[in-house]
């Protein structure tokens, strides 16, 4: 069953797409291709058991004060050293996985089940927020998907990820 935030975004995708569609030969095929983008998300986070949050709604809620968990899942020297969401922490999940069950099969280097547990704190009510680099990476899916298996009750993933953060003009950091 889909969440409402999940059909909400569904919805806003779609509206965006017919908004920013334009004109020309190429424009249904841009829509069959938005519209299995858009479908694919909204099964992943179904599928996941996480929410999703878009980097205006992060935004909001980091501006209010909101005492969050937000972790960046891309590679340490490539990504996160150089630039990344304040207040992020970094562990690194691969892009894509054969099992979301098997540790070692999801996260990139020798980090532990622990490490990540012990980044995500004791309080399982607490928001983790969790982002990769942009829409299709699955590091976000992996990181959101484990999180709730260890019983983390209120998990979102923003899947712009840092482009999307950077696109809005939002401020980054650097290690």
């Amino acid at each position: 069953m889909m969440t409402l935030r999940s059909r909400t975004l569904l919805a806003s995708l779609i509206a965006a797409s017919f908004a920013l569609g334009g004109c020309g030969d190429n424009q249904f095929e841009q829509e069959v291709k938005l519209e299995q983008s858009a479908v694919q998300l909204a099964q992943e986070a179904q599928q996941g058991g996480y929410q999703l949050l878009t980097v205006a709604e992060l935004k909001t809620r980091m501006d209010k004060g909101e005492e969050l968990v937000i972790i960046d899942t891309m590679p340490y020297e490539e990504s996160y050293k150089k630039e990344h969401i304040p207040g992020a922490k970094n562990f690194v999940f691969v892009k894509e996985a054969k099992s979301g069950d098997n540790w070692s099969e999801i996260v990139e280097g020798s980090g532990t089940p622990e490490q990540f547990q012990a980044l995500l704190g004791e309080d399982k009510a607490r928001p983790v927020v969790i982002y990769c680099g942009f829409v299709k990476c699955g590091r976000s899916h992996n990181a959101a998907a484990w999180a709730v298996t260890q019983g983390y009750q209120q998990v979102y993933r923003v899947p712009g990820g840092i482009f999307a953060w950077k696109g809005a003009g939002y401020p980054v950091s650097a290690e």
